[in-house]
């Protein structure tokens, strides 16, 4: 039985959206050091602001000013801070109903220990020394002694108002991609692509998936297919990735290699973009210690004729 292989596995992009009028005021309020809640038809005033009323439904847009003080309602302490975090030292994720409003704020809380926090504590905002118009201008609460901070009155209206935010998003995880897809990964180093056959319908899948998707039969048969192939299907690609040092455009494409039932992607290169076509004869491009190939490469042979690969699509 092959070794089972796992990585650590980052998924991360940067999500960015725009903002209506009462996320852009709350946004950019808090880069001027000032809270903004929106006022519902009933008098209540939620922090952080909705555009619409949570139990009606009606939308709202009257903004109101909030104290920078206020309330712990709840709270749980976390011992180990993570990457990206508010704090880098142990502290309490707190919802906090600041002064003058009805509903709560999630934030960080600054604390020396859990022993320090109870909910009922006074806390008031710590902002950032440079704010730029986001959530993290906040940069915690921390413990207060003091009286209740009296919230000014402001309408909501900025100069230069933030009008979109840029928020990453990263996830971090092991990943295992199992018995059959380890040993397809392995056989990847010695240049060899390795399927698995179905017992039942006899259709060679690579990169294998441990069960005939099919069938739904568990699939163990090894069978080394390939190296070449032909492109089924393609797409020309003109958006250039972050981090990916490939010039645009460029093609993509399903490859079904010789002797496999499914076809897996690729890049094309060794041939004009705009030549690439479905039929088109390929084979792969190994760089110096690579795990995979690099791209794929016309051979030579004359297209492939379309009752080959239709089922292929």
């Amino acid at each position: 039985m092959p070794e089972v292989l796992k990585a650590p596995l980052v998924v991360e992009f940067p999500f960015t959206r725009s903002l209506g009028p009462v996320q852009s005021a709350f946004l950019t309020g808090l880069r001027e050091r000032v809270v903004l809640g929106v006022r519902t038809t009933d008098g209540r005033t939620l922090v952080p602001p909705v555009e619409y009323d949570p139990v009606t439904a009606e939308e709202i847009r009257d903004l109101v000013e909030v104290a920078p003080t206020g309330t712990v309602t709840t709270w749980a302490w976390n011992h180990a801070p993570r990457r990206g975090q508010p704090l880098a030292t142990p502290f309490a994720w707190a919802l906090v109903r600041l002064d003058g409003a009805d509903t709560s704020l999630l934030h960080a809380l600054d604390a020396p220990g859990p022993d320090t926090v109870r909910t009922g504590m006074r806390v008031r905002i710590r902002w950032a020394a440079e704010r730029t118009g986001a959530i993290t201008d906040i940069a915690c609460f921390e413990p207060h002694d003091g009286e209740a901070a009296q919230p000014g009155v402001h309408s909501g209206e900025f100069a230069d108002p933030v009008t979109g935010i840029v928020a990453p998003a990263r996830l971090d995880y092991t990943y295992s991609p199992g018995r059959a897809q380890s040993a397809y990964i392995t056989a990847l180093a010695d240049h060899r692509n390795v399927g698995e056959r179905c017992p039942s319908c006899r259709k060679v899948y690579v990169p294998p998936r441990g069960a005939c998707p099919t069938c739904g039969v568990a699939t163990s048969e090894q069978v080394e297919v390939g190296p070449r192939g032909t492109v089924t299907t393609f797409c020309i690609v003109n958006i250039k990735a972050k981090n990916l040092d490939i010039e645009v455009p460029y093609v993509y494409a399903h490859i079904a290699l010789d002797g496999a039932d499914l076809a897996l992607h690729g890049r094309i290169a060794g041939i004009p973009y705009d030549q690439v076509r479905m039929g088109l004869r390929v084979e792969p491009v190994w760089t110096e210690n690579a795990r995979y190939p690099a791209h794929y490469r016309p051979t030579g042979e004359p297209d492939a004729d379309y009752d080959t690969y239709r089922e292929l699509l």
